[in-house]
């Protein structure tokens, strides 16, 4: 079993930074995709950023040239810079982990934009 551990998030003005955070612990593989998605109320989640354990990282297009997704493999760690935050951005994003054919979800942190 993985466990994803998320921190991070909070209320930031318009134009605003905040950096999430998600650690994984447990049985662990070498191999694997981490990454974001957000949600908003009534809405499937949508893909925001993700990476691999090689550095290959994909954005979503509502994020590119805001976002950047990086990660520190030997602390089995993603992080989320958010820079110039929309009202749009507001949402839950949850952390993700991806390896074989199973797929852990972190318990989601709040991001708020205010304008």
């Amino acid at each position: 079993q993985v466990q994803l551990e998320e921190a991070g998030g909070g209320l930031v003005q318009t134009g605003g930074s905040l950096r999430l955070y998600c650690a994984a612990s447990g049985s662990l593989v070498s191999i694997w995709t981490m990454g974001w998605h957000r949600q908003y109320p009534g809405k499937q989640r949508e893909l925001v950023a993700t990476t691999t354990n090689y550095g290959i990282t994909y954005y979503g297009n509502a994020v590119k040239g805001r976002f950047t997704i990086s990660r520190n493999n030997a602390l089995n760690t993603v992080y989320l810079q958010m820079n110039d935050l929309q009202p749009e951005d507001t949402a839950v994003y949850y952390c993700s982990r991806r390896d074989g054919a199973n797929t852990y979800w972190g318990q989601g942190t709040q991001v708020t934009v205010s304008s």
